[in-house]
């Protein structure tokens, strides 16, 4: 048994296991059953290459519930469908027109660059001399800023005592005008 058919067989046994039909992951991932049959059979001529064929193999992990990021190396591992690299279909397409190909793959593909950690959204790491640095920033900021003062806008209790303390002068205004 080839690792391909290792791999199918693989897939078919777990989808079998969830109790999945072949008409449920066709309704799921939009993808005709008889492309999904025939997948399943390890025959890919009526399937697409490359992006559109990793994305239906993820879909269809994702449906069975295997992890889909693993079950697409393995299906790009395997499978001429998968391949990532333009290099094989650059050279195809050279054989066509009877021309020798220029293409030269820019990457190394020896090692797998899928196992690395991403540094997204990561802090860059710190200057030697940052420790020093950012305290005597902050304290060269407050020696030389002078904070302005801020000014709240008076409070609902602040109001009403303000206005009280304006009715009472009021009152005692017109007390000592009229008598």
């Amino acid at each position: 048994m080839t690792p391909q058919d290792t791999f199918v067989t693989r897939l078919r046994r777990h989808r079998e296991r969830s109790a999945l039909s072949l008409d449920d992951i066709a309704a799921t991932t939009r993808i005709k059953r008889d492309l999904l049959e025939a997948f399943e059979r390890n025959d890919l001529t009526g399937w697409p290459r490359g992006v559109y064929a990793r994305a239906w193999v993820r879909a269809y992990a994702s449906v069975i519930g295997l992890d889909p990021v693993d079950t697409v190396d393995e299906f790009c591992r395997l499978f001429p469908h998968g391949d990532r690299r333009r290099g094989g279909t650059l050279q195809d397409m050279a054989a066509i027109v009877a021309h020798p190909s220029g293409y030269r793959d820019e990457f190394s593909h020896g090692v797998d660059r899928r196992q690395r950690t991403p540094h997204v959204n990561v802090l860059p790491k710190p200057a030697w001399h940052a420790a020093f640095t950012r305290p005597l920033q902050a304290l060269w900021l407050r020696m030389t800023l002078k904070p302005s003062p801020v000014r709240l806008p008076p409070s609902r209790a602040q109001r009403a005592s303000a206005s009280l303390a304006r009715s009472v002068r009021r009152m005692a205004d017109r007390q000592t005008s009229a008598g």
